[in-house]
């Protein structure tokens, strides 16, 4: 009886510890595959599957992919943007070049037209260019134009437009601005950069400059002729000064 009543228990004892030494403890399974250890199958037995620490559900690589894409878009959009700004710039002085110039004068002139405002233009041309280039070398000349801009950014309102026209030629385009006050703006400056040498030198540059306000019934064309005349009086007048037109 007690053989009888006891060898089940034995017999059942040594299948489960044979089986237990078989089967991998969860403790050393990896990460991921812990959790899904053990995946009811069809027919109520358990069964391993297996995953990688890579797998990941669909939902989130097609976020991934997504963050991706619009990461390349702003990549583009923003080459697009450089590629703008250097087709309107003039690569020397940062200034706008004349396409640029064009572009934000029709901007302005629109506004002009529906606030009825007032436009003024100044044309500001260095003095003896052509004799700075011949006596000390063009690179001395580029510095001058580079010591120009950099004064006009600082003396200048953010809403007052800078043009590289030609050469040694500079517009500044000045919105909501009377005649007699950009020419006081303009001569203010001119004292300030008289008195200035120029970065790693000492030589003072000077110019000289005509400032006219557009009439609303000239062409922008017009307007800057009338500041080029003013210019060239400036220019005749002994140079280093303004002349409004």
């Amino acid at each position: 009886m007690f053989k009888h009543d006891q060898s089940p228990l034995v017999r059942s004892s040594r299948y489960a510890s044979r089986r237990s030494a078989r089967r991998p403890a969860l403790a050393t399974l990896p990460l991921l595959d812990q959790a899904h250890a053990m995946a009811p199958a069809a027919n109520g037995r358990g069964q391993h599957t297996r995953l990688r620490r890579a797998d990941m559900p669909r939902p989130a690589a097609a976020v991934l992919q997504l963050l991706a894409a619009e990461a390349r878009i702003e990549k583009l959009e923003s080459e697009l943007a450089e590629a703008r700004q250097a087709a309107f710039t003039d690569t020397l002085t940062g200034a706008l070049n004349r396409r640029g110039f064009d572009e934000a004068c029709q901007r302005e002139l629109a506004r002009a037209r529906r606030n009825g405002s007032e436009l003024a233009i100044a044309l500001i041309d260095l003095d003896d260019f052509k004799r700075l280039n011949d006596t000390m070398g063009h690179q001395a000349g580029d510095q001058a134009l580079v010591h120009l801009v950099k004064g006009l950014r600082a003396a200048l309102r953010p809403s007052d437009i800078l043009c590289r026209f030609g050469g040694e030629e500079f517009i500044v385009l000045l919105p909501d601005t009377a005649l007699a006050e950009a020419a006081a703006a303009i001569s203010r400056f001119q004292r300030q950069f008289a008195a200035t040498t120029m970065a790693g030198s000492n030589l003072v540059i000077t110019f000289s400059a005509g400032v006219v306000a557009k009439d609303r019934s000239e062409s922008l064309e017009e307007s800057i002729l009338r500041a080029d005349a003013a210019t060239y009086a400036a220019k005749r007048a002994g140079k280093n000064c303004v002349v409004t037109g």
